[in-house]
């Protein structure tokens, strides 16, 4: 059972630390979203399954050492402009390579 603060420090510090863990949930649910929708823009493009979408999001991700979620914005950011850094072009072309040829359209032509 949870312990009920006696004293006004007690409170003031139990608001803190619950309002850390919620800005901290939030955090998570909104990365959580970009995450699924780099994954659903990764699926249309490669014609993969989710599952696969998932690995081949995350194999980029280590690949490029970027993190996740930094990856994940910057194939939503792609799909908007049509821009993509190189590094994660190429590296997202080669995973979607293993499971068919696809070439991202607005990519330099593949050789």
């Amino acid at each position: 059972m949870a312990r009920v603060p006696r004293d006004p420090e007690d409170e003031t510090a139990r608001i803190l630390h619950l309002q850390h863990e919620v800005d901290q949930l939030k955090e998570a649910v909104a990365s959580h979203a970009v995450v699924d929708q780099a994954i659903g823009v990764i699926v249309a493009l490669g014609r993969v399954t989710p599952d696969e979408g998932w690995v081949i999001l995350r194999e980029v991700s280590q690949h490029t050492n970027i993190k996740l979620r930094n990856v994940s914005e910057l194939i939503l950011i792609w799909g908007r402009s049509g821009e993509m850094p190189e590094q994660i072009r190429v590296e997202l072309e080669a995973l979607l390579d293993q499971h068919g040829p696809t070439q991202i359209p607005g990519a330099p032509p593949l050789e």
